[in-house]
């Protein structure tokens, strides 16, 4: 297996990080009227908002350090930083492109820029929000910068690779069809044996590196002569304890041990044979479960299969007499399939009885085409998707994402000017260095991007028009932008294979308060529901201004103590669709038209349907999916089987008790760990 760090590349350009707004033209947008949606300012904080340092403290390494001064400075043992406010992300995030691009960007288009993002005409993406302009990207690179990733289970590597992303916060996809999994080797056998003391083999070091370490010994002693291997945790920090960098809390080593045992288990049952799909989608899952378990941190997968694979179409059955592991929540699960009426009816059962109905992901499509109106933009090295199934993407490869606001955006000139300076974002990330060497190389070579577009359903823009021009520019500002970064970064930088995308955007809309990418909003009045860590303030917050609060439920019924539901009453933005006045087949014709006309990546789309509807999705799937439609899934719009699921409609008169005697959150403090809960659940967010 290939060593797990490189050397982040340094550019020998000069020094042009002096390049940044001014005092004082950020200074006329503090205190600046913004126009969040219901959500948006406690999603914000909740989010995206970073402890602002004071300089008394700031030259004290760590933040949980700097805290502890912080308190002894000011003698207040309970006192906390305060969090920025959104002109302050957005300078910092603003400032951080402009020292990237090391001129590429004028100062007059990064103010452009930072007046587009305080008025919510677009966003970076959520990861960009919390991490540009931090120590962490000096120090991780692309890996604190991008969303989620792609890989093919066909080498030990993607299991390291997977649990490495994860812990960085990103989401994986991960191809287990069974054409990448028999390329696995055979299971020989071995023991893995816990010893808390200091005399064993390993003693696993307490850093991110340190528990993937354990796990590539772990398979080494399955995959290799190795026939034993004894490890201890006397090194992990206890539960509770902070963690640099990203922030947060340490889960301390339980979780670990149990995944690793876990393992073993599944490990252990095919000894003298190869992995099956199944047994790949049980340890990713694994994986995903040590990550998220005991901290704030949410994994993010998806799993494609091949949609003959029996053993995996069962995974989400729970109709059946055998119990569905926690751990498979972790991950969506889609078919790869490039022929409808290639669908075998076990697919199809999940929709009938129960379960988690599976999502298609069309990969001959997604190699042929990018947007269905062009001849050009193939991409035949794409193995799958991201969690969300909304990138294009070959193993080893990031998403790399922003949004716009549509209906924020007045005309197709603004929808134009902002798409092309929020695009210029995802160019610039494209070029930072990633430290998994197969992963800098896909990433250098494509430089995708995915600008995204979000509230399409609540647009009053000619839409069709207003797209494929906005594409049309962003082609010809590739061209121009990318000959502009070779000149400043001092090295060739070539053009994106692909552009454009639509996401869910379950967290980023929520901030403008706009329907969730191309999806109707879910009913007039309905309950959302925000996922967050136990010990984040923002959970007794909630409670104080009356909001209800409870423990996340996993599959079995047990309570998760780490993770905590708040419930949010919502109505509908004026004017706004509504998944009940809109058939599935008119949902999927949205989808269709801004893959025609955008989207040269892919488009996430959770269809909203009812039984009766079924029929009439598979004879329209039949006359369009092979060549119409990249990715899809469905949900139907009520008696879906989920528990806490992110939206549940309720009436005007359940809005009305709901939202009785609440009073505004005390968000002075608060902040939880930034991520984007597109995906938190293992489901996007519609679902």
């Amino acid at each position: 297996m290939t060593h797990l760090r490189i050397a982040l590349a340094s550019n020998n350009h000069p020094d042009m990080t002096e390049l940044k707004l001014s005092p004082e033209f950020v200074a006329n947008y503090n205190g600046y009227p913004v126009p969040w949606g219901p959500l948006g300012y406690v999603t914000y904080k909740r989010t995206y908002a970073r402890p602002v340092i004071p300089k008394a403290v700031a030259h004290v390494d760590g933040f949980s350090k700097q805290l502890d001064a912080w308190r002894e400075h000011v003698n207040d043992s309970n006192a906390h930083f305060r969090t920025e406010e959104w002109w302050e992300t957005a300078e910092r995030c603003v400032n951080w492109v402009l020292a990237e691009a090391k001129g590429a960007i004028s100062i007059e288009e990064g103010e452009k820029l930072f007046d587009d993002v305080l008025n919510l005409r677009c966003s970076f993406a959520g990861r960009g929000l919390w991490q540009y302009g931090t120590e962490t990207v000096k120090n991780l690179g692309a890996a604190s910068l991008n969303n989620c990733y792609a890989v093919n289970v066909d080498s030990l590597d993607s299991f390291l690779f997977t649990f490495d992303m994860l812990m960085l916060g990103g989401g994986v996809g991960f191809n287990i069809q069974k054409e990448n999994v028999y390329s696995l080797p055979k299971v020989t056998g071995g023991s893995v044996v816990r010893r808390e003391s200091k005399d064993a083999e390993f003693i696993v070091p307490d850093s991110r590196e340190g528990w993937i370490e354990l796990l590539r010994r772990v398979l080494d002693v399955y995959f290799t002569d190795q026939e034993s291997l004894t490890y201890s945790t006397v090194c992990i920090r206890p539960q509770g304890s902070p963690i640099a960098g990203f922030g947060g809390t340490a889960s301390g080593p339980g979780p670990l041990c149990l995944g690793i045992e876990q393992i073993c288990g599944v490990l252990d049952a095919r000894k003298g044979k190869k992995l099956r799909p199944m047994d790949c989608l049980d340890i990713m899952n694994i994986i995903g479960s040590v990550v998220v378990a005991g901290n704030v941190r949410r994994s993010a997968e998806l799993a494609l299969g091949d949609f003959e694979d029996t053993h995996f179409l069962l995974a989400k059955r729970f109709d059946l007499s055998t119990p569905v592991p926690n751990w498979r929540s972790m991950s969506n699960n889609s078919v790869a399939c490039s022929r409808f009426d290639h669908l075998p009816n076990a697919f199809w059962k999940t929709y009938d009885v129960g379960g988690e109905p599976y999502g298609l992901v069309n990969l001959g499509l997604m190699r042929q085409k990018g947007r269905l109106k062009d001849t050009h933009r193939s991409d035949l090295d794409v193995i799958g998707t991201n969690p969300c199934a909304e990138i294009s993407l070959e193993s080893g490869e990031s998403c790399n994402l922003a949004e716009i606001f549509l209906p924020n955006i007045e005309s197709e000139e603004q929808f134009i000017d902002v798409a092309t300076r929020i695009w210029k974002v995802c160019k610039v990330v494209s070029c930072v260095q990633h430290h998994w060497p197969f992963a800098a190389e896909i990433i250098e070579k494509n430089h995708r991007t995915g600008q995204g577009i979000t509230g399409v359903l609540q647009s009053g823009l000619d839409l069709e028009k207003t797209l494929d021009a906005g594409y049309e520019a962003l082609e010809q500002t590739d061209k121009d932008f990318s000959a502009a970064l070779t000149e400043s970064l001092g090295r060739k930088i070539g053009t994106s294979i692909k552009l454009t995308t639509v996401k869910p955007s379950g967290t980023l809309s929520l901030l403008a308060g706009v329907s969730s990418g191309i999806h109707p909003e879910y009913s007039e009045y309905y309950i959302r529901r925000i996922r967050i860590a136990a010990n984040s303030p923002i959970v007794e917050a909630s409670r104080k201004a009356g909001y209800q609060v409870e423990q996340v439920l996993r599959f079995d019924g047990s309570k998760d103590p780490s993770t905590y539901v708040v419930e949010f009453p919502c109505k509908a933005r004026e004017g706004s669709k509504l998944a009940k006045d809109m058939t599935a087949i008119e949902q999927l014709e949205v989808c269709k038209m801004v893959q025609t006309y955008w989207s040269d990546n892919s488009v996430s789309v959770t269809v909203y349907y009812r039984k009766e509807e079924l029929d009439a999705i598979k004879e329209w799937m039949s006359e369009n999916y092979d060549n119409s439609l990249k990715s899809v899934s469905f949900l139907q719009h009520s008696e879906h089987g989920f528990v806490q699921a992110p939206l549940e409609e309720i009436d005007e008169k359940e809005f009305t008790r709901r939202s009785k005697g609440l009073v505004a959150l005390d968000l002075s403090s608060s902040h939880d760990e930034a991520y984007d809960d597109d995906c938190a659940t293992g489901a996007c967010p519609v679902r």
